[in-house]
């Protein structure tokens, strides 16, 4: 009983004095029984209409349609919308969701994967003696702890370094984020520590250590965004709700009300964007959920209203996993131009990001060169002079736009709103905009709150704190260990699995067809250096997959993560749709063009491959031009000036090594700039000279007629002058 008084006491002190009087970790512990016990509570009332299997997306379609009328229609498919139908349906209200893309395939799936409080807005908050930002970072701190918990498997705590190279700056640091712990109180994942010189190098051996004095370690936590999305979605539609991608608002609905005369939105005319059928959804009210499409959606409820979106655009790029340690981060806190950069360890890759700059409002946001070479210059400028950041190893790079807002009910609309902002208009439309992945829910909280009131709704009070996503019942950190054991998958792809799908990773594995090898005994890759298997095709399809691009960026994250990669797995992934789907040759032609455009402009690929096409001028001196001139020779056999699959393939024999043709094709294409199907002796050496800028990094071909070379060279006599050189 004195334990419990006690406890009460620090509830109404904020926790600080518990920790000092019973111990932090007997304080967790009691809190974390009792959020258990409210969240037991919370899913034994409610229903789970769809807990063995979702409905098709035909049977979602026709629930739009045939339903007289929803309580909430959510418009957008993000996190905070997916966050808003989750909230209400679990509110007993009849709900409905349209996106007119696929679920998350915006903002939501191109963040930093960070959930956050957001160190840099607590900074501001001391500096400035800023109450709402600093209540701002502790409501995203609840959250992170929220998100952490009912996601386990795809989220985890990620320790993050901050390197010191000014001793007065150790302090100072070491007292900001001392104090971000603080705020975070029992919340806090792990408390943070100062590191020595020596020590800090041994956990980052690739930081630079001139000047270096110490390194202050701190813990956020990190998530796979897009799956996290998908998660939330595909919970509602587990509860109940009517969800539905590639369905598009042409026009909201209005009727008059009787009371007031004022017309007031009933319901949204849409369009199912793949089959062209148009129907109506009817709905007491229509939240305004579309993020940096906030304004689109506002105009069309009416025409005068103003702008309240000031589209931000953040670029992030994915280097290999060998530029970060496996479990540690690094922030760069004041860049050159004062924003922060973060360098992530993500998937076995390591990402990097992120800038801040002013676009225009597009569904298809492109990278641009120059952002990708600043995150690039940053990078170097904590890294080791020793290790050599090359612009040839950004794997992938992608934009997204972050709906900063400013609020229409605010005399100076040139403010722009740190937080997020709920509104209704005056015919019922209640838009929520702004915010952080981090807060969602407490935004789709608030949101509902808001609606319930406004239109009167009778509705239970919220219950999606603590309330568990999709595929983390089952779920635990040795679930890869039984998937290995009763399916014979590989360690690493039982791994991905388990992370991905967490409890239901065992319906994908059961999907999966025999190797014929006697290891792995199921679970063919989609390409050999990620553990994405095909099955995972299959299982994306009832995650609601309707397009490749669909499965290559949001049901697996492989367009995120190496877009050449990528590239090589779409043939095999539309075929394997194409089957399912039922699709026609000229469909699958077009599933196959969308999503290489897909990945040329938004996923980097286009500035990639433009490393070897801006490099018209051939940086070679005279020796390293007749070595190479030398090495394509030994190809081109009969001195046509230029090479084809043929060629490669008839030298590759020769030394007893085969090459599929299909890929043989594709790594010629890489180089074959003016696409006429074989590659000329300056577009061999434009690709030599990238390679040695340092644009181009892994090109298969150079590694391929090196390799060749050297096998050849040595069943001939070595000459004296023979070069040693690299590739």
């Amino acid at each position: 009983m004195a334990f419990r008084r006690a406890l009460k006491r620090t509830a109404l002190v904020g926790g600080g004095a518990v920790a000092t009087a019973f111990g932090l970790s007997q304080l967790i512990e009691y809190r974390k029984t009792q959020a258990r016990l409210a969240q037991v509570a919370a899913e034994a009332e409610l229903k789970v209409p769809f807990i063995d299997e979702l409905p098709s997306r035909q049977a979602q379609l026709a629930a739009l349609t045939n339903t007289e009328e929803f309580d909430v229609l959510v418009v957008g498919g993000g996190a905070t919308g997916a966050g808003c139908a989750l909230d209400a349906v679990t509110r007993n209200l009849k709900t409905a969701l349209v996106e007119r893309s696929d679920f998350s395939s915006g903002t939501s799936s191109r963040s930093t994967k960070l959930i956050h409080g957001g160190v840099r807005y607590l900074q501001k908050a001391i500096m400035k003696l800023d109450y709402e930002q600093y209540m701002m970072v502790k409501e995203a701190l609840h959250e992170r702890a929220n998100l952490l918990e009912i996601a386990p498997h795809l989220s985890a705590p990620l320790p993050i370094m901050l390197p010191v190279y000014k001793w007065w700056q150790l302090p100072y640091y070491w007292a900001g984020i001392k104090m971000y712990d603080l705020v975070a109180g029992i919340q806090c994942l792990k408390s943070s520590y100062v590191l020595s010189k020596t020590k800090a190098l041994e956990l980052f051996p690739m930081l630079k250590k001139d000047k270096l004095v110490g390194a202050i370690v701190y813990y956020d936590g990190q998530h796979n965004d897009a799956r996290m999305n998908l998660a939330i979605a595909l919970s509602a539609a587990r509860y109940g709700a009517a969800i539905a991608n590639y369905t598009e608002v042409i026009h909201l609905l209005k009727k008059k009300d009787p009371q007031s005369g004022r017309e007031k939105v009933c319901g949204a005319r849409c369009r199912d964007v793949i089959t062209g059928q148009e129907f109506d959804v009817r709905a007491k009210c229509v939240i305004n959920a579309t993020g940096p499409f906030t304004d689109a959606l506002r105009k069309m409820d009416n025409q005068e209203a103003s702008n309240i979106c000031q589209p931000s655009a953040g670029v992030h790029i994915v280097i290999p996993g060998y530029y970060s340690p496996d479990n540690m981060g690094l922030l760069d806190p004041a860049t050159s131009d004062g924003r922060v950069i973060f360098f992530l360890p993500w998937e076995n890759m390591t990402i990097a990001g992120t800038t801040d700059t002013p676009t225009s409002v597009t569904a298809h946001p492109i990278p641009g060169e120059d952002d990708i070479n600043f995150i690039l210059r940053e990078v170097r400028n904590y890294l080791s002079p020793d290790v050599e950041v090359r612009r040839g190893d950004v794997l992938a790079a992608w934009s997204g736009i972050r709906p900063l807002v400013t609020d229409p009910s605010s005399k100076d609309t040139q403010s722009i709103c740190r937080n997020h902002i709920v509104s209704i208009s005056d015919s019922g439309l209640v838009t929520i905009a702004g915010g952080k992945w981090t807060t969602y829910r407490s935004m789709a909280e608030e949101t509902l709150d808001a609606t319930i009131k406004a239109h009167r709704l009778s509705a239970d009070s919220c219950k999606t704190v603590g309330l568990m996503l999709e595929g983390a019942k089952g779920w635990t950190p040795t679930l890869y260990i039984r998937l290995v054991q009763d399916y014979g998958l590989e360690k690493e792809v039982a791994q991905h699995l388990a992370s991905t799908y967490g409890g239901r990773a065992f319906d994908v594995a059961k999907m999966a067809q025999v190797t014929g090898q006697r290891w792995p005994i199921v679970g063919k890759r989609l390409v050999s250096e990620f553990p994405y298997i095909e099955s995972e095709v299959l299982y994306a399809i009832k995650e609601y997959a309707c397009t490749a691009i669909d499965v290559i960026a949001r049901r697996t994250r492989l367009g995120f993560l190496n877009v050449q990669a990528a590239d090589e797995a779409l043939p095999r992934i539309v075929q394997i749709m194409g089957k399912e789907l039922d699709w026609s040759q000229e469909k699958r032609t077009e599933e196959l063009e969308a999503a290489r455009k897909f990945l040329y402009h938004e996923m980097g690929y286009r500035s990639r491959s433009e490393q070897i096409t801006k490099t018209s001028e051939i940086n070679l001196d005279n020796h390293e031009v007749a070595r190479y001139k030398k090495r394509f020779h030994k190809f081109d056999k009969e001195s046509k000036g230029f090479i084809t699959t043929v060629d490669v393939q008839r030298v590759l024999q020769s030394i007893n090594v085969h090459i599929d043709e299909n890929a043989l094709h594709e790594i010629l294409n890489e180089v074959d700039l003016n696409k006429n199907g074989q590659v000329e002796i300056d577009e061999f050496l434009q690709l030599m000279s990238a390679v040695k800028k340092g644009h181009v990094s892994d090109s298969r071909l150079a590694i391929l007629m090196k390799t060749a070379e050297e096998t050849l060279d040595q069943r001939e006599p070595v000459s004296v002058d023979r070069s040693g050189g690299g590739v």
